[in-house]
């Protein structure tokens, strides 16, 4: 974490700062602050309009609990936290703030306003992503990929359109690859082979299908490569890399915006490393 002359913590001056310090220390906070974070992970679009109590009963601790989360942070309060993403919710929203509200006027209830707000979802989702990315992270993933003689995909559930798109892209460009997952109940890790590499996705609860074949790969010292939600996805014990893409939600639902743009831009570095090595 970021940290002052006097060893106190900085603090974050973006919600991306903030969410990448959090990812820094979640693995040492106590239980109720463990509880806040996980909460306010899940709820990024609600801290601008909710208040510390209303956080704080999502996260089931005390408001005073959430407040020491804040302090944890290098946060004065949780004002200073809903002060940050007031300002990074405003910054977002001027170029379609006008034409969004025109479509929720057209469609004030039903499909019409959730295709608006699920719209607006996914423009906070990309960006937050595109602050938090970690390009040589990123670039060090697709060199890895781009040198696996057979690329092996893996992703259930909210994970499998990920993969899939990952799977059609890297067909389009001639890059060998293979897509898992568990029809039948039949186990496949045993194609993947010395010279290929795993590349694993899998977001909050996290598939124990997916964290179970990760694990076979690795401890066959095959590379493995992962994205999730999260840092404190078990992935991150497995896989040389991690990349994040988090979803800012409506109602529950989270469309996989980030996930998408991500491995898009993956595919794309790796097709562009493989020709250069042809």
């Amino acid at each position: 974490m970021n940290s002052s002359a006097e060893g106190v913590p900085r603090a974050p001056a973006s919600v991306a700062e903030l969410l990448a310090s959090l990812d820094r220390i979640d693995g040492t906070l106590p239980k109720r602050l463990k509880q806040c974070a996980i909460c306010l992970r899940a709820n990024l679009d609600r801290v601008a309009v909710s208040t510390v109590a209303d956080m704080a009963q999502l996260a089931e601790v005390p408001p005073s609990a959430f407040m020491r989360f804040c302090q944890t942070l290098g946060l004065s309060g949780y004002s200073e936290m809903q002060a940050l993403f007031r300002a990074e919710y405003a910054q977002m929203r001027p170029d379609y703030t006008e034409r969004l509200t025109r479509l929720r006027a057209e469609g004030a209830s039903g499909a019409g306003r959730l295709a608006a707000d699920f719209a607006e979802a996914g423009i906070r989702s990309l960006m937050d992503m595109s602050k938090e990315l970690d390009a040589q992270q990123l670039q060090a993933v697709a060199e890895r990929l781009a040198g696996a003689r057979t690329i092996h995909l893996v992703g259930l559930r909210r994970a499998f359109a990920v993969v899939v798109y990952l799977a059609y892209l890297l067909d389009k460009m001639g890059v060998a690859s293979m897509l898992h997952h568990t029809t039948g109940q039949i186990e496949s890790d045993h194609a993947i082979g010395p010279d290929d590499a795993l590349f694993a996705v899998t977001f909050a609860p996290f598939s124990q299908e997916t964290l179970t074949l990760a694990a076979r790969v690795s401890e066959r010292g095959i590379p493995v490569l992962a994205m999730s939600d999260t840092t404190t996805c078990p992935l991150a014990d497995v896989a040389e890399n991690l990349l994040i893409a988090r979803e800012v939600e409506v109602g529950g639902f989270r469309a996989p915006n980030a996930g998408l743009a991500l491995v898009t831009a993956l595919a794309v570095a790796i097709g562009g490393l493989r020709k250069e090595k042809a």
